[in-house]
């Protein structure tokens, strides 16, 4: 697969003021897959650490942070001799080992011309949690689910991406049912890179979506393996909701549908958390459309978007002919997933954006950005 964030790797190795980069975005969206094949089409040497699966190299970071010793341990881990200008080192879960996460600190410092990225599940959360995060010592690049482009390109659909790029409206009047079809099928397939392999390989719309169904149940087995215990509830309360509250005629975020009675501080850390994992975007009111937006910025009203079509659709039990054949049934949730089509392509490319609304009025813009 082809992955725009491989060409900012690239760049971030080529840059004269490299840090160690942390990798950031939710379960399964290809951290590990474009680390390593980062690692092995542009370095010498890839040196892959899994903190999950290597539990004794947790106690060689806990005991201090001097580089040579490290640097012993990994190659005595790995096997591998390392070639300190050659080689790039890989932190995978690094939120196993916070310790491992201190230590870019040190590598940065005291090995600046070390290639290090670190990723893990979760990791926002962790960094979030952690109070010997190296804040300034290194650098930072987000992964997304594949944006639709990626998913043209997957589907060996270049063409397709070349003339979008010409911003021909001409010629892409005169292939739109061609675009159409691919986006029809990108709402129900989505960005997940597991999903779009199974359907490249296998053009099977049933089996997409029980990968989708597995990976959704996976991030329900995280709330509980790794969020307090005491606002497990409520994450699942904001979760479950996010396609009923999207598929409102006014799709702003109320808690009065979670429960009777429900405040935004009763709900704040449940936000945060599905946020920091990097499953929810929020998207925040502006009250002018001036410039710079985040003056004008209501944080008490925003929309909640989950981070990919595809889990949308499948959390919307959507089946494939209902979007491919345009039911009537499906007029009204086709908006939000509409929306949420747009929202994931902005986020892929580093854009926030926000939505703009009169209060007491119709008025509204789903999107606003500032370039």
């Amino acid at each position: 697969m082809k992955r725009i964030a491989y060409q900012q790797l690239v760049d971030w190795k080529n840059s004269p003021n490299r840090k160690p980069l942390i990798l950031r975005g939710a379960r399964q969206v290809g951290k590990t897959w474009l680390m390593k094949e980062f690692g092995k089409n542009e370095f010498n040497q890839l040196v892959y650490i899994n903190f999950e699966a290597s539990k004794q190299i947790h106690t060689i970071f806990q005991q201090g942070f001097e580089i040579p010793r490290i640097l012993l341990a990994l190659s005595i881990e790995t096997g591998i001799s390392i070639q300190l200008e050659s080689a790039l080192i890989v932190f995978d879960e690094i939120q196993e080992c916070p310790a491992a996460l201190t230590s870019l600190k040190y590598f940065q410092e005291n090995a600046p011309q070390i290639a290090i990225i670190a990723a893990g599940s979760l990791l926002g959360v962790a960094m979030h949690a952690n109070q010997s995060f190296p804040v300034g010592k290194v650098n930072f690049l987000d992964l997304y689910p594949m944006n639709f482009q990626e998913f043209l390109l997957a589907n060996k659909q270049e063409a397709l991406v070349q003339l979008l790029k010409t911003m021909d409206w001409e010629m892409m009047n005169s292939f739109k049912d061609k675009l159409i079809t691919q986006l029809k099928q990108y709402y129900f397939i989505g960005g997940m890179p597991e999903v779009v392999s199974s359907f490249v390989q296998h053009n099977d719309f049933t089996i997409a979506r029980s990968i989708q169904e597995t990976i959704l149940n996976a991030y329900e087995q995280d709330f509980s393996k790794h969020a307090p215990n005491q606002i497990v509830p409520r994450i699942r309360m904001v979760w479950q909701s996010i396609t009923a509250q999207l598929a409102k005629e006014n799709s702003k975020f109320l808690y009065s549908s979670l429960r009777t009675g429900a405040r935004a501080k009763d709900f704040e850390l449940a936000l945060a958390w599905l946020s920091d994992a990097g499953l929810v975007h929020k998207v925040t009111r502006i009250s002018k459309p001036n410039i710079p937006l985040s003056a004008y910025e209501d944080l008490n009203d925003f929309k909640l978007y989950l981070h990919d079509t595809g889990l949308l659709s499948a959390m919307g039990k959507i089946d494939p002919k209902t979007i491919l054949q345009n039911n009537e049934l499906f007029q009204e949730f086709k908006g939000s997933l509409t929306e949420q089509f747009c929202l994931q392509q902005l986020k892929s490319l580093g854009i926030k954006p926000y939505y703009w609304t009169i209060p007491q009025s119709m008025a509204e813009v789903d999107f606003v950005i500032q370039l």
